[in-house]
């Protein structure tokens, strides 16, 4: 089943994790959005620079790091998402008592070794 998937701290740099993340995550059949500081395509996936009232997004999977954070906790609880994946580096116990008020799952978890391993 296809989960849609933002991508929120995207980059146009391919030695980016998020950049990885885009290109393995549609590669195994998931849609794609992504949101970052630059506009521009990877692998056919837009990011856009400003946030989208987009629907049905399944997984968040975050690549800012916790200071950049709580500009978005509104965002992507408003986006009302099935889990929000905390990518190395992300962590922020802060964020994660936000989602579990609003009953949204989280993991702390690599999202490219989640997709290696089927656990995605």
């Amino acid at each position: 089943m296809s989960k849609h998937t933002l991508v929120l701290g995207a980059s146009l740099n391919p030695a980016r994790y998020s950049n990885l993340a885009i290109n393995r995550i549609k590669s195994r059949g998931h849609e794609v959005k992504a949101f970052g500081l630059k506009a521009g395509e990877v692998n056919g996936v837009q990011i856009d620079t400003e946030l989208m009232p987009y629907k049905d997004i399944d997984t968040v999977t975050l690549y800012l790091n916790p200071k950049r954070q709580s500009m978005y906790y509104d965002y992507v609880i408003g986006l009302n998402p099935k889990r929000v994946i905390f990518n190395p580096g992300t962590e922020n116990p802060e964020f994660y008592n936000l989602l579990k008020q609003n009953n949204i799952d989280y993991e702390v978890a690599c999202t490219l070794v989640m997709l290696g391993t089927g656990q995605y």
